[in-house]
Parts: structure tokens; sequence; C-alpha cells
């Protein structure tokens, strides 16, 4: 298996793992790659593994171009197994390497493999010189882990960004400028809204902090490698983690025997009198991680269920748990539902979003079967609330 040149001596030599389609509640459509960086200097290096599954892939690319057995530096960016996981058998082969990693990095692997490496951690601002360049880690905790940071080569401008601006993509192609554009970024917003997206303010200080550098090329953990479209994927992250959101609603529900999905139309019908783009998203047939990348940039969030057993559907519970885990700031939250008998469901959802901290829309409550009259009065409504 080939290695992919990213300039002189420096290569990408990961994995591609076309088959997986679950990352943790996350479905991966497009699969993904676990990306290792390898760079032949003085000092033969390298950034990051891949999930132990595939660590003969990464030796096969590796072994293109070096002994596996010389590497004498892992740059262990972060902790989380799909970066780590071959760690350990890579020390079965370079045994005298020496494991680089944030001081919370050195806690988490010994905590995950129970080894005693050799190893050097290094803090914002500490480089390590490997010849004709000079490898500066920069830390960036919660993003989306306490151990995280990156490495940066100024000699060759080349910022090795950890899980920020990646995206989950199994592809033979490597970097930005030979794949869709519009694919690349849905799949950058897909990411971001389902992994980074609580942790916008970390990722505002990270801005801060690489203001001053001089970035050719962005190589993440995952997905394709940035060299053209650059500023682009920048331009995106700041827009994504300053919450800068657009006048747009995403409509979330189930429906038993259709009449909240019949509210659901009423609610989408007033968003469209105003000239507000909507996206319905039933649950029956959305997943949910596919659904938060159009919360991402909505204002406007409505989600409706109806009641059984006095409690939502539980495709609604399940994916209001999700979306308040991901924490979105500065939306509007509206719930709406019908119901039988007793009609907890409708509170339920509104408690929900008042706890993300939303704004409300007055929740819309219908007993059984809507008439078309009060469909009219539930689009006026919604009309009227929305600033």
């Amino acid at each position: 298996m080939k290695p992919v040149k990213l300039k002189e001596n420096i290569y990408w030599v990961g994995a591609i793992d076309w088959d997986v389609r679950n990352f943790h509640g996350y479905l991966t459509q497009k699969g993904t790659t676990y990306n290792a960086y390898l760079i032949v200097d003085k000092k033969i290096v390298l950034i990051d593994t891949v999930k132990n599954h595939l660590f003969g892939e990464m030796i096969s690319r590796i072994s293109e171009v070096v002994d596996p057995g010389k590497i004498e530096y892992v740059v262990s960016n972060h902790v989380e197994m799909d970066h780590s996981g071959s760690i350990p058998e890579l020390m079965k082969i370079a045994p005298n390497a020496a494991v680089v990693s944030s001081p919370k990095g050195k806690a988490g692997l010994q905590a995950h493999y129970k080894k005693n490496w050799r190893f050097i951690t290094v803090n914002t601002g500490d480089a390590l010189n490997i010849g004709e360049r000079n490898i500066n880690f920069i830390h960036t905790p919660m993003v989306h882990w306490p151990d995280n940071m990156v490495s940066f080569i100024p000699e060759e401008k080349i910022l090795f960004s950890n899980d920020a601006f990646g995206q989950h993509i199994a592809s033979s192609e490597r970097f930005d400028d030979e794949f869709p554009l519009d694919v690349l970024l849905e799949e950058a917003s897909k990411y971001y809204a389902n992994i980074v997206l609580p942790y916008g303010a970390q990722v505002q200080n990270i801005f801060g902090k690489l203001a001053d550098l001089n970035i050719d090329i962005i190589a993440p953990s995952h997905g394709l490698i940035w060299r053209s479209k650059v500023l682009q994927v920048l331009e995106q992250y700041q827009k994504w983690s300053s919450s800068n959101i657009d006048e747009k609603a995403v409509i979330v529900y189930d429906t038993m025997w259709n009449s909240t999905e019949k509210i659901a139309y009423a609610v989408q019908a007033a968003f469209e009198n105003k000239g507000i783009t909507t996206k319905m998203m039933t649950l029956k047939n959305n997943h949910i991680s596919d659904i938060m990348t159009h919360i991402l940039t909505a204002k406007y969030i409505c989600v409706g269920s109806p009641t059984l057993n006095n409690n939502m559907l539980p495709t609604v519970a399940g994916f209001l748990t999700y979306l308040k885990g991901l924490a979105p700031k500065n939306r509007v939250g509206l719930a709406f539902g019908s119901y039988g008998w007793s009609g907890q469901s409708i509170g339920q959802v509104e408690d929900v979003l008042k706890g993300c901290g939303f704004s409300l829309i007055e929740k819309i409550s219908v007993q059984y079967v809507p008439e078309e009259s009060q469909l009219e009065k539930i689009t006026q409504k919604v009309e009227e609330a929305i600033h």
C-alpha cells in the first residue's frame, strides 16, 4: 500500500476504513480515514496512528518509505483509540521510540494501554527539533477531549490539526482539490455538528492561538487534507464556532397516527409564509447525526411528539438527549404535538428545549386529530411569533 506525499519527505501513511457506518452514534455513510503522517528528517517521526484493526495497512505504507523500526518519535495528538489504537503494536516494532504527548495525553495513554513507554510531555510553545525541521506544539483542550493538542511544522507550513477540520470520508483521494468541495464541506459540517459543536468557545480560543501561524496545509486526523481550500474551511469553522446562525428552521418530529405530522406541516407553512428556509426531518427516516448537520446553522429548532404512556415517543426523547449534549447556542425552540387523553409529551419537549437555553415560542398541542381550521390557526400563531 502506497504512501502519499504532502511535501518532500512528509507522507500520509494512514488507513482507509471503507466499511464503518457508525462512529459512536454518528452515522458515517461515507466511511472514514484514520490519518497518520510520517516525517523523514534526521529524526524520523510518526504523527498519530490508526485504529488498531488497520495497523497492517499503516505499517505497509510506512515500510514503503522507511524501516518502521527506525521511528524515533511518535507524536500522539489525541488519546482516543481511533488515533492511538496502533501505538502498542508500533512500539513493539520501534521499542526505542519516544511517545510525545500533552501531560494529560500521557496520563490517558497510560490509562488506556497500561504501558510505561518513554514519554516526552510537551506544552504550548514547546518545540521538538528533528533536524531541518521543528515541530511546535499547541494545546487545544476540549477540542474535543482534555488531552488534545495540534502540531505545526513552521518550515513546511503544515498544521497537523487532530480532530479539528476533519470529515468522515473514505476515499482514494487525499486532498481537497481532488474531491467535490460541496460534499467535503457538508461532511466537515456534519463532523463539526456532531463532535465539536459543544466546544465553540474552545475553538474560538484556538483561532487566537493559530492567528499568527502561516498555514499552507491543514492535515486533520480524519478525511481529506486541506491544501487548496484552507481559507474556506477556516471561514466555516469561524462561523460555526461563533454560533453565527442562519434565518432557517429545522422541524424535527415523530408521529403515531399522522396528527403530529399535520401540525409539523402547519408549522412549516408559517416559516414558508415568512420567507424562511425550512427543513422537515421525521425521525422515522432521518438519523439524529444528519439532523444535527442542519441544526448547526439553523436559528429555529421545532420539535414535535405525540404522547405515549405519559411520555414523548422514545425516538424524540433520544434525539433531545443528543441535542442537549451538543449544546447549540442562541436558538429559538418550539414544542408541538398531538395527544389523546393526557398530553404530557409537549410539555416535556418544551422543558428540554428550555433546558438547552433556547428562547421559546409558545408550545402547540392538539387533542386527537387536528381539524383544518386548527391547522390554519397554528400557522397563523407561529407566523405571528416569528421575529
